[in-house]
């Protein structure tokens, strides 16, 4: 891995997350979002010699690199290109039917925010495609050009949580019958002219959690985070460790639900696990996060 990737892939709450999967020697763990490998390799290490890691990932770009990053454990990593949500059939197809933990980091990767071309930031003028998954058919510019206003308010109002979505879905609808809304800066701009410069947020750029919500809404993710939930618990062995790190409260509000409403899950995180001091000065990113843990019942 270069010397500039190392520097933008920290994984969040490394630490705690060793601390409550409790990857041992021999074991068995699944790394539901594999990104630029961070969390798999200290799970590897914290297992040596002979524990394994089934990584899945759906964004290509990311596996190419993991790779890289992973190579030195040789057999010990597998990588399986599908989003956790399939970890059913990735697990069925390479003959697995228990796991000693599992862990999903639910947040959007430094990779596809800084270097993945794919219009998730708006930092960068990129194709507005938003696709984790770029097989996948649907993506924010379809969403931008075809979404009824009120479909559109619905998206960025729910997922995104942005007030101020009816103005801006009105805007969007506004500007496209004059030109199509193609890259991240031009939807950017759309936003920041749809909201009255006194509703500007102060700590976030205006446009924020439109692209959250257009971004969830493509690649279905709170669809795929309650089911992961579900599929988890054929597979987990008694006393095995589920780990989910959120970066948005309607995440964090999923899993904490579900958790608590599974009977086959008891919740050790009370309160959501979030980043030290020390962590978030070394990592911003890390300030959102919130890590949930739940343990299979015998």
């Amino acid at each position: 891995m270069s010397d500039g990737l190392e520097r933008i892939h920290i994984p969040v709450l490394a630490a705690e997350v060793l601390q409550y999967l409790q990857p041992h020697a021999g074991g068995l763990y699944v790394d539901g979002t594999l990104g630029l490998g961070g969390h798999t390799e200290s799970i590897l290490q914290a297992g040596e010699p002979d524990n394994r890691v089934v990584a899945f990932e759906w964004d290509e770009n990311a596996i190419t690199l993991a790779e890289k990053r992973l190579q030195r454990f040789g057999n010990r990593i597998t990588i399986v290109r599908r989003n956790f949500a399939e970890l059913a059939e990735g697990l069925d197809e390479l003959g697995v039917d228990e796991i000693d933990g599992l862990l999903i980091d639910i947040g959007l990767s430094s990779l596809q925010l800084e270097q993945g071309g794919r219009g998730f930031s708006f930092l960068q003028d990129e194709p507005l495609d938003m696709r984790m998954d770029t097989r996948r058919r649907m993506t924010a510019a379809k969403l931008v050009a075809n979404c009824r206003e009120e479909e559109l308010a619905d998206i960025i109002y729910y997922y995104g949580e942005e007030k101020q979505a009816r103005r801006i879905a009105a805007e969007i609808v506004s500007s496209r019958k004059k030109e199509p809304i193609a890259t991240s800066k031009q939807l950017a701009s759309v936003v920041a002219r749809a909201i009255p410069r006194r509703f500007h947020p102060k700590k976030i750029h205006v446009a924020t959690k439109t692209f959250q919500g257009l971004r969830i809404a493509v690649n279905t993710e709170l669809e795929n985070l309650s089911s992961i939930i579900n599929a988890a618990v054929g597979f987990l062995k008694p006393g095995a460790r589920f780990c989910i790190i959120t970066f948005h409260s309607l995440e964090d509000r999923i899993v904490k639900r579900k958790f608590r409403e599974h009977d086959h899950f008891k919740v050790i995180t009370p309160k959501p696990v979030t980043a030290s001091p020390e962590e978030v000065r070394e990592n911003p990113r890390s300030r959102s996060a919130k890590l949930r843990v739940a343990v299979r019942k015998d």
